[in-house]
């Protein structure tokens, strides 16, 4: 979300799973991005997984209000996007396909307003599937929904509705979504300057009768290395250290382990990610 713009609905509680969820991932990742200065980007990554490594190569080249995304894999998958922005005051247009498999060109659309924004998506294809999303509210206070709709099974993908609350200090988040049957609910805490941040996240899923509750947290001990830590009511701890050796450079170890089964291996991922 940039600074300034009304959050999508995607972003009701996105401060929230950053801090629980971002760059927790338990594989071994090398990423190298060179760019250059006039406007292409290119970034080749390897993820090692188990016994064996996937990569691919991505590149991006920015012109004025368009960019052009391209990557292909180690599988010779290739995916695209062409993204235009302020086409029309406040609007945002993004066009992708992947290749060479058959999957539909999705269009989407995105407007924003001091008070609101409207986001749409449809597949390009004989039975089309539509998602609409849609907030309105104050600087302070957000509230919106989503829903998806598949023409093929006529029937709703999805139609989720979700209310935040913004304060200087904290900011608490309520959805309702998979259609009615998982409630999310987390709340976020600003300590010492926003240096530390605390999260209190709760999840609950009618059909299962079954509720998760993570407490996490992070810490910047500088301004160039961060530290995360979180635990539920699975038996589920995790801990993560994040650190900028030089600009736009980052080391990243994570961990987690499993407190109530000691015969279950930990999890540990080590990403590199490197910008010369």
């Amino acid at each position: 979300m940039s600074k300034g713009q009304f959050p999508l609905f995607s972003d009701i509680g996105k401060k929230a799973r950053e801090i629980l969820y971002k760059d927790f991932d338990y594989e071994r990742k090398f990423i190298v991005t060179t760019q250059t200065a006039d406007g292409l980007a290119l970034t080749s990554s390897t993820v090692q997984k188990e016994s064996h490594s996937v990569g691919n190569v991505a590149a991006q080249y920015k012109y004025k209000n368009a960019a052009v995304d391209v990557k292909v894999d180690t599988q010779s998958n290739i995916a695209t996007s062409l993204t235009l922005t302020d086409i029309v005051p406040s609007l945002k247009s993004i066009a992708s396909i992947k290749l060479p498999h058959y999957t539909p060109a999705k269009l989407e659309l995105q407007y924003f307003h001091e008070h609101a924004t409207f986001g749409s998506s449809v597949s390009l294809n004989k039975s089309p599937v539509f998602d609409v999303s849609a907030t309105c509210g104050t600087p302070n206070t957000v509230i919106g929904v989503e829903a998806g709709y598949d023409t093929s099974a006529a029937d709703f993908t999805k139609y989720n509705a979700g209310i935040s609350i913004m304060k200087p200090d904290s900011c608490t988040s309520l959805i309702l979504s998979e259609k009615g049957d998982l409630v999310k609910a987390s709340y976020l805490y600003y300590l010492d300057q926003a240096r530390t941040t605390t999260v209190v996240e709760f999840k609950n899923r009618f059909s299962e009768n079954g509720n998760t509750l993570t407490v996490g947290g992070s810490h910047a001990v500088d301004d160039l290395t961060l530290i995360k830590l979180k635990l539920d009511n699975q038996g589920n701890f995790g801990a993560l250290l994040q650190h900028e050796f030089k600009p736009k450079s980052i080391l990243t170890m994570a961990a987690e382990f499993d407190y109530n089964s000691i015969d279950t291996n930990p999890k540990f991922g080590l990403s590199l990610a490197l910008t010369p």
